[in-house]
């Protein structure tokens, strides 16, 4: 089924993003993660890959067996780095042969060692060109773009990254997940300016749960988000006085009170960046649904 349209009939949700091992030898433990997450009853989950594609095949097999072997329904990430128009099509011919009908169309970060995004060629500069693309050849498929509540680390200001989204979303896409962010009126704010600006299709808050030190500080650094006044101070006391257990601790209570605040002030539902972890994510959303 469409995500857009399970979205349509489902409020408020939870979602989930995997990222694919990059050895076959972690699939079985990726997959044991899988089994005990099925317990959030997820909305859909996506998949992403490495950079330059180089897990692409991976995120095929596993989004196929999401879908046939554990009954979700799956969205495979789909970027412009090393694209063509040959390998899009082959992509989602075999997307399709698979039963998995969802997309998340995205840009693309560079490749490893690089620095500056650079096109491959003239078909696939952005984001809107690959929502064209595949809304024009498979016009059934449901698709959905990022969005960023801070505005894209390239992006010269808020407005810019607002109308590109908005393009992404008027070329054919139907929804919209944010970038990780960790400052709910940073979410409330660009939704809002999205609405003044005519975007009326759903932007799914994106939560990363603080699980430790070294993940926040990559994360924050790649992307660009920024921290509230004092919690990485309390993520670092955390560290000092119990060490990474705590941290985690602090983290996921972040996260529980960032979530609980986002449903209770109409987000449409939850996408958690799971980082292949389901004890963390089952904690929130027992605490959530308990309360």
């Amino acid at each position: 089924m469409k995500i857009h349209q399970l979205i349509a009939q489902n409020k408020p949700f939870f979602s989930l993003e995997f990222f694919p091992p990059r050895e076959k030898s972690a699939w079985p433990g990726f997959f044991e993660q899988v089994a005990e997450l099925k317990q959030v009853d997820p909305l859909f989950v996506s998949v992403t890959y490495g950079a330059g594609g180089s897990t692409q095949d991976y995120t095929l097999e596993i989004v196929t067996r999401l879908k046939q072997d554990y009954g979700l329904e799956p969205m495979a990430h789909l970027t412009c780095v090393s694209a063509s128009k040959q390998r899009i099509s082959d992509f989602l011919d075999r997307l399709n042969q698979a039963g998995v009908q969802n997309v998340l169309a995205l840009r693309g970060d560079p490749p490893q060692g690089q620095t500056k995004y650079v096109p491959d060629n003239e078909d696939f500069h952005f984001a809107y060109d690959l929502v064209k693309y595949i809304k024009k050849r498979y016009p059934g498929m449901g698709v959905g773009v990022a969005a960023y509540p801070e505005g894209h680390v390239e992006a010269p200001d808020l407005e810019t990254d607002i109308y590109f989204l908005r393009l992404k979303l008027d070329t054919g896409s139907q929804f919209a997940i944010t970038q990780l962010f960790f400052d709910n009126d940073l979410y409330f704010k660009f939704v809002e300016m999205a609405k003044v600006r005519g975007i009326e299709k759903p932007i799914i808050p994106g939560i990363l749960p603080v699980t430790s030190l070294g993940v926040i500080k990559k994360s924050i650094n790649l992307s660009g988000a920024t921290l509230p006044e004092g919690f990485m101070e309390s993520l670092e006391q955390a560290h000092e006085e119990g060490g990474p257990a705590q941290v985690r601790k602090v983290g996921t209570e972040h996260a529980i009170a960032q979530i609980r605040e986002l449903l209770d002030r109409g987000a449409p539902g939850i996408h958690l960046y799971t980082l292949n972890k389901a004890d963390t994510c089952l904690e929130i959303v027992k605490s959530l649904t308990q309360s």
